[in-house]
């Protein structure tokens, strides 16, 4: 039994599953895999299934949800999974390869043996990078990372990251069901949410590499979600809290 859970969600990711899956596996450490599939039309989740049966019955997990309910809500429920299935730390990671997965090793050895409480792949920290970018996005994703250091006074770089491991817990320790937003936005909620309760983040750096293969999920509409929702966020926070009751 692994001690690590690695989460991604998926919607119309076949290019990419098996080989994502194939590399997650084949590292030096022992990770699980849970697969959150949004009822992709393109098969995703038929061929998770075979690898399921052929190569990884024990490591490899699926959960078929109908329809796109955001990337938020798939991510809430891989965590209450995971934690039910006795997991000490869970992974948040992209099916595209934009997260390197020997990555993964590090932001393990953040939490494990370094303390961190939650610990973030950091595109924006000294030794991070991006790679396949328009200069207009770069602009775009540093300005909303100052942004968002301003409004929840955060020391987080890289706010809006979403290549995150978290230590059992943190999260048992959070209301998961408070979280209330399900895009761009929802990176940003998790990591105050987390502050804000007085745990320990640590950034390590990484080279994102925009995909390959695919389409990308990214749009405008998401990300004026995020900028608004900050504001929306800081407010509530002033009369509520995250930590479970």
């Amino acid at each position: 039994m692994s001690d690590s859970l690695v989460i991604i969600p998926t919607y119309n990711e076949k290019e990419n599953i098996s080989d994502i899956i194939d590399a997650v596996m084949g590292l030096v450490k022992d990770f699980h895999v849970l697969i959150v599939d949004d009822g992709s039309p393109d098969g995703t989740a038929d061929i998770v299934k075979q690898k399921q049966s052929v190569q990884y019955p024990e490591s490899l997990h699926l959960i078929q949800r109908q329809g796109k309910l955001g990337l938020g809500t798939a991510y809430i429920t891989g965590f209450k999974w995971g934690l039910e299935n006795g997991y000490d730390y869970i992974f948040e990671m992209d099916a595209d390869f934009s997260h390197p997965p020997q990555k993964l090793i590090g932001l393990y050895n953040a939490c494990s043996k370094d303390g961190a409480d939650m610990s973030v792949g950091s595109r924006w920290m000294k030794g991070g990078n991006v790679k396949n970018w328009t200069w207009d996005r770069i602009i775009l994703s540093k300005g909303a990372s100052i942004y968002v250091q301003f409004i929840t006074w955060m020391s987080v770089k890289d706010p809006t990251a979403g290549f995150v491991c978290y230590t059992r817990k943190a999260l048992e320790a959070l209301d998961l069901d408070q979280i209330r937003f399900i895009g761009y936005a929802f990176q940003i909620e998790m990591k105050y949410a987390i502050t804000s309760l007085g745990f320990k983040i640590k950034e390590i750096p990484i080279m994102f590499v925009d995909r390959e293969k695919g389409v990308s999920k990214m749009s405008m509409k998401i990300f004026n979600e995020a900028i608004k929702g900050v504001i929306m966020m800081r407010w509530w926070s002033f009369f509520n809290s995250y930590r479970k009751k």
